[in-house]
This record gives C-alpha cells, structure tokens and sequence, in this order.
C-alpha cells in the first residue's frame, strides 16, 4: 500500500474533478503526502459540499474548467507540467445520464480524449491514470465476478460513456504514450463510501438527507448487489498504482478495486448498517422494478490488484459504514470537517 512520503513529497500531480466527493478527498490525502498538486474541475455540484467545507482550495493551486473545452484545457495542462495524472473528472451519476445523455457522453468521453491529448505534448509527463468505474462490464446476469478481461459494454448511458472511455485510453497507449514509455491506466472502482458525499441518488446522501429530515428513506432497489467500500480504499488503489507504474510503466492496463467479490452486499444491508450506526432513521423498502434499468448484482474480481500492487481492503463493510456514519453525525454537530477527514485518514 502506499503512504510513501518520500515518493511523493514535491511529485507535480494534475488531477482532474478536484472538486468532487473522491476528488476532495484524494487532494486532501495527497496533501498530507507531500505532492504538489493543480486541479481542474468545475465548480463544486452541490451544496454543501466536502471541498468547500475542508477547505480542499487551501491544498493545492485550482482551475475551474470544462474538460470538454479543448481550447481552455490545453494551456493548463502545457502550464502544470505534471509528473503524475489522476483523472476523476466526469459526470458520475446513473440516474442523471437518463436524464442528460449527451451531455454525459460529452463529458466522459471526449473530456478524457481531450485530456490526453493535452498530454501527449508534455514530456515531464510518466503516469496517467483514468479513473473510470466498475460499471463499464458488459452485464452478463447473474452473480459471477467481472474481471478485467471481460467485455466491456453498458446499458445506460453513464457505464456506456465508462466503457467508451476505456477504450479511448487503450488507442491512446497504443497509439502515443507506450513506445514513450509513459504508463497509462484504468481504475474501476466499486461503489464507494465516505463522509462529505451529498451526491444526488447515492444511497448514504439520501439517507442523510431524510434522516437528518425526520423523514424515511425510500429504497429502490434494495436487494441489489454492488461492491461497497470506504473511499479511501480505492484512493489508496490509486496511489499505490501510480508508484507502481513509476517504478515499471510495463505493468499500464486495466484495474479494478474493490472488496473481495463474496464480500459485495445488497443495498438492504447497507441501510441496515447505515441505520444502526446512525442510530435512527425509517426506510420504505420498494419493489425492486422501480426507476431506469440497472443491473441486479456486481461484483469485481480484485485478485489484479491483490497480486500486482499488493492492495487490499483495510476496513470490512461494518467498518467502511460506521466511519461514514460517524463522519456525518461529527459535521451535524459542528465539527471540522477537514479534522474529521484528517482523522479518517489517519484511522486507515
């Protein structure tokens, strides 16, 4: 795992959706390591939200930027000059791509076509690793384990841009970046977990929201699948494969992070979870038909990143939920909210 404050200490790092929930957090985190940091993003999409409420701004140098804007992207890029890329910006939400289809297409995938693009150019540049999701597998049906290897695809808008977006990146190494031995990579992470998430359709925000409300949280879908972690276990993935692919580009491809595939829960469970660490909260549990098409169960195979960059999950899902939820009941009592990254962060 990483933690290495003599790698990063004084790295040139470029990331992209500093802005974010997982963007916030990895700024903070990286911050504490040492690196020098530039981000480029939009304008926080909520309100309230984690970068403004730890102050992130204080961590690193800002731009507020469209990716989708070549023309404004390009002199940024040429100006950081970075070592290191981690790009997180994107249009992140299942639901909203019914909603806005172009729009995330626009975002997810030329935005990363123009980003590296960009970076062709700069010869500082070593690692580039793209952030995409563990929705970009081709559903298959049942409950096996996605792989690395299988095929890519998606129903929805949002893991179709995903899937896009992998082999926009693949051209891009192929193509540019391999023969320069720069490493360029993919992250799928599984549905993450954290304090200073207040996403729109993300199951621990809306049930912040109705609870903190006195009011019950509707479930969709509860006996859906999905592969939960803390957020930090996936920032921790992506650090540790960034050093990584300093020190051998050879090992550039596809990742995916995520907890042991028998230990992905339903969403019921995570409520549960949720609800006793919260020590409150009513739930109206639906029907499982309701809202757009999505699949019923994913899980990631993680033996990759097991294997090759020695990562593995610190905190099993109790934990992962409880420190959520601890963080969410620390802020509504006034407290810090970067002390309580900090000490989250420290924790892990």
């Amino acid at each position: 795992m990483p933690m290495m404050d003599s790698f990063w200490k004084g790295k040139r790092v470029l990331l992209t959706g500093h802005t974010g929930f997982k963007g916030s957090w990895l700024s903070l985190w990286l911050s504490r390591l040492g690196a020098h940091i530039t981000g480029v993003a939009l304008p926080p999409a909520t309100e309230p939200n984690l970068y403004q409420l730890a102050h992130v701004d204080k961590t690193l140098d800002s731009y507020y930027c469209d990716i989708r804007a070549e023309k404004a992207l390009v002199p940024i890029v040429r100006t950081v000059l970075p070592d290191i890329v981690f790009h997180l910006a994107a249009q992140p939400l299942v639901r909203a791509s019914y909603c806005a289809p172009i729009d995330t297409f626009g975002t997810n995938i030329m935005g990363t076509a123009h980003l590296l693009e960009a970076l062709r150019g700069i010869e500082r540049v070593r690692v580039i690793l793209i952030v995409t999701t563990d929705k970009v597998y081709k559903p298959a049906g049942g409950s096996a384990a996605y792989g690395e290897n299988d095929p890519l695809g998606g129903h929805d808008p949002y893991s179709a841009s995903k899937a896009a977006c992998e082999m926009v990146t693949e051209c891009y190494r192929g193509s540019f970046f391999e023969s320069r031995g720069v490493a360029v990579a993919t992250a799928r992470a599984g549905n993450v977990l954290g304090g200073g998430d207040w996403s729109a359709d993300r199951l621990i925000p809306d049930a912040i929201r109705a609870w903190s409300s006195g009011l019950a949280l509707h479930v969709r879908r509860p006996n859906a699948v999905r592969p939960w972690q803390h957020v930090l276990e996936p920032l921790a993935g992506y650090m540790s494969l960034a050093e990584k692919l300093w020190e051998n580009p050879s090992r550039a491809g596809a990742y995916n992070f995520g907890p042991l595939a028998h230990e992905a829960a339903t969403v019921r469970e995570v409520v549960e979870l949720a609800r006793s660490a919260y020590g409150r909260g009513e739930v109206v549990y639906g029907s499982g038909n309701d809202g757009p098409r999505e699949e019923d169960s994913l899980r990631l195979e993680v033996d990759k990143a097991r294997t090759v960059l020695g990562v593995a999950p610190r905190w099993p899902l109790a934990a992962a939920v409880g420190r959520t939820m601890r963080w969410y009941r620390g802020h509504a009592n006034a407290k810090d909210p970067r002390v309580l990254c900090d000490a989250d962060i420290a924790a892990w």
